[in-house]
């Protein structure tokens, strides 16, 4: 469960003003110009047992839930080497920010899809460091995120509601790709 106390209050208020924004492209670069500013003046800031890394996964920890279900906010711990599958967000949109280390994002674009069966192409792959920010909103959603580092990298994610799901695309021998769903959960 999330707790309120984590999250500064100058930082929660800022992206609960965030999220009645509209447009949603207002909205997003609002979030991301709130997490920017708040790593830059150490006003965002995760406890240390969130950073903790997994042998097995990326570790997803749970920072902070809106009451009015708006938004949550998910704290990501990677080791080194580990990354996701290509994957979208459900619909939902996102802004994820750098807090430690170095990440690859590499986006794709949806070309096609024909009974269940998906084609994209790899566009950008972009390095971030820390403070780097993106945003992801619906339907350019389609990415992969890897730990770049021989340590441990963390990164914010702030969701336009709960994640509760994902889609993961499971690569086939023709170059098409398998949707599967993905249940998301939360580590201690």
């Amino acid at each position: 469960m999330s707790d309120s106390t984590l999250l500064n209050n100058d930082v929660r208020e800022r992206l609960d003003e965030a999220v009645t924004l509209t447009p949603l492209t207002r909205l997003t670069e609002a979030v991301k110009h709130t997490l920017q500013e708040g790593l830059r003046t150490g006003t965002l800031d995760v406890p240390p047992r969130m950073c903790q890394p997994r042998a097995d996964t990326y570790a997803r920890r749970l920072l902070y839930r809106d009451p009015q279900g708006r938004y949550s906010m998910v704290v990501m711990t990677w080791g080194p080497g580990q990354k996701t599958a290509l994957h979208d967000h459900a619909g939902i949109w996102c802004v994820e920010c750098v807090m430690d280390g170095t990440m690859e994002v590499v986006q794709y674009d949806l070309l096609s899809e024909d009974d269940g069966r998906f084609r994209f192409a790899r566009q950008t792959s972009v390095h971030a460091d820390r403070g780097a920010a993106g945003c992801l909103i619906p339907p350019f959603e389609y990415h992969t995120l890897g730990n770049l580092n021989d340590s441990p990298s963390v990164t914010l994610h702030v969701y336009g509601g709960d994640m509760t799901h994902c889609h993961v695309f499971e690569p086939q021998p023709d170059g098409a790709w398998r949707k599967t769903r993905k249940a998301l959960s939360f580590h201690d």
